[in-house]
């Protein structure tokens, strides 16, 4: 299929824009309500019209008063299958905007079926937690897209599959961004569809022809633009929304693959450093009317670019002579419905030819956390060495692991206390919120001699 014009759900900042516009894909209208990523959008796209909340599409389609393009991609709220988030799966009103996204997708179709046009691509990305969700989310995404009757049950879904239904294909694969050129392990689920003439798993899957490798080691001390850099692992864990103000809450706050030590001192990435993290041009966030938190929000709920452009590139070049599927003789789970079970490796096919079905491609790009701090981060997102003191503290009340290099830095920057923050952390102690932070600093003290 020639794909030209697109349509955007749950747009965010548009990493779909950044990734396909220079593919020459025009895009028609977003969907977002989010006031800043709205902000950001009306900044960027001024010429391109948001629709507001998804609910409406459907009826602004069968009402005409949207086109309906070509390729219709989103990405419903995650937080109902994160790990992040509440769990509910369709019984949260935000995992119920998935079934809302297959209604915008047949009507988009009628509206195209009106006009003589063939069924639309569809493009949908989630956290890989979707594929375990307890109400079958996926599946009743998957079997709606298909054009099934009754949704296919799975308590656990493979990170690579495709199901052959008889409204339209489908096709699935979960991949990590930090083989895409982005010092980042941020895994998604990457799914396509499209009507009976369209094949999806031409454009997911890959014949395997190279060495699936690790990620390769990098240097965790660095100069750059007359700054030293300490980092505490080669790529950081997945950029998350909250991490503007959530930062020393998760696993990330433990292993130190969110913190980046600049000349001795601990601090946060900024707002600039994720844009990079994420493969959007820098300052693309920057707006004199928002401040760092939002930034922050937008670029964790966002898309990895460099992965959707290399979907893109591939959809540009689909080959439906090619046909993926016909390597198998047979489905691999058949209940009265052709699903391909792939798992999540390498597979072997019944002609003996391997695809790759795991979370690297064949063509694999890496970058380095060098690549994307700035020596000139702002001030702000330093952490004091009354916060440092504050995450030790919590780690040993929690009895919590960290990394051995991370706790050193931290008890380092701790015992830089000046007798005023000890004297203020007194006065709390007093008011029974803290427990006796004398003691403490004796404690860090001793903590600092182990090294």
């Amino acid at each position: 299929m020639n794909i030209k014009t697109v349509g955007s759900i749950c747009s965010g900042i548009e990493a779909a824009s950044v990734a396909w516009s220079p593919l020459g894909f025009k895009f028609q209208w977003f969907s977002e309500i989010a006031d800043f990523p709205s902000l950001i959008l009306k900044e960027k796209y001024p010429n391109t019209q948001n629709v507001g909340d998804m609910i409406n599409i459907p009826k602004l389609l069968l009402d005409e008063k949207i086109s309906a393009p070509d390729l219709l991609c989103g990405g419903t709220p995650c937080q109902a299958f994160s790990l992040a988030g509440w769990k509910n799966g369709l019984e949260d009103e935000r995992g119920n905007l998935t079934l809302q996204f297959v209604e915008t997708v047949n009507s988009n179709d009628m509206l195209r079926e009106k006009k003589g046009l063939s069924p639309s691509v569809v493009f949908w990305e989630n956290v890989e937690g979707v594929l375990k969700d307890k109400t079958n989310a996926f599946g009743c995404l998957v079997s709606s897209l298909a054009g099934l009757d009754e949704a296919i049950e799975h308590k656990k879904w493979p990170n690579a599959g495709f199901i052959s239904g008889p409204k339209r294909n489908v096709a699935w694969r979960v991949l990590d961004a930090k083989y895409f050129g982005l010092p980042q392990q941020r895994r998604r689920v990457y799914l396509l569809a499209g009507g009976k003439d369209f094949h999806p798993e031409d454009v997911l899957f890959e014949i395997n022809e190279k060495e699936i490798k690790d990620y390769p080691e990098s240097p965790l001390e660095f100069e750059k633009n007359g700054s030293h850099f300490k980092i505490f692992r080669e790529y950081t864990d997945c950029l998350y929304s909250a991490y503007g103000t959530k930062w020393n809450g998760n696993a990330a706050a433990y292993n130190g693959s969110l913190f980046v030590v600049q000349n001795g001192r601990i601090r946060r990435f900024s707002p600039l450093e994720c844009e990079r993290l994420m493969g959007f041009p820098d300052n693309y966030t920057y707006s004199d009317k928002a401040k760092r938190t939002p930034r922050y929000q937008a670029i964790g709920n966002s898309w990895a670019v460099p992965v959707i452009s290399w979907i893109g590139k591939r959809l540009k070049t689909e080959n439906p002579k090619r046909q993926i599927k016909k390597l198998f003789n047979r489905p691999s789970f058949s209940d009265g419905v052709d699903f391909w079970d792939l798992g999540e490796g390498l597979v072997k096919t019944d002609n003996n030819t391997v695809l790759n079905c795991t979370q690297v491609p064949e063509n694999v790009t890496i970058s380095s956390i060098k690549d994307i701090v700035s020596a000139d981060a702002p001030e702000q997102i330093y952490i004091s060495p009354v916060g440092c003191f504050g995450m030790i503290r919590r780690k040993n009340e929690r009895s919590l692991r960290m990394n051995p290099e991370l706790e050193k830095t931290l008890i380092e920057i701790a015992n830089q206390m000046s007798p005023e923050d000890i004297e203020k952390k007194s006065r709390r102690q007093k008011r029974g919120r803290f427990s006796k932070d004398i003691e403490k600093k004796k404690i860090v003290n001793e903590q600092l001699a182990l090294f």
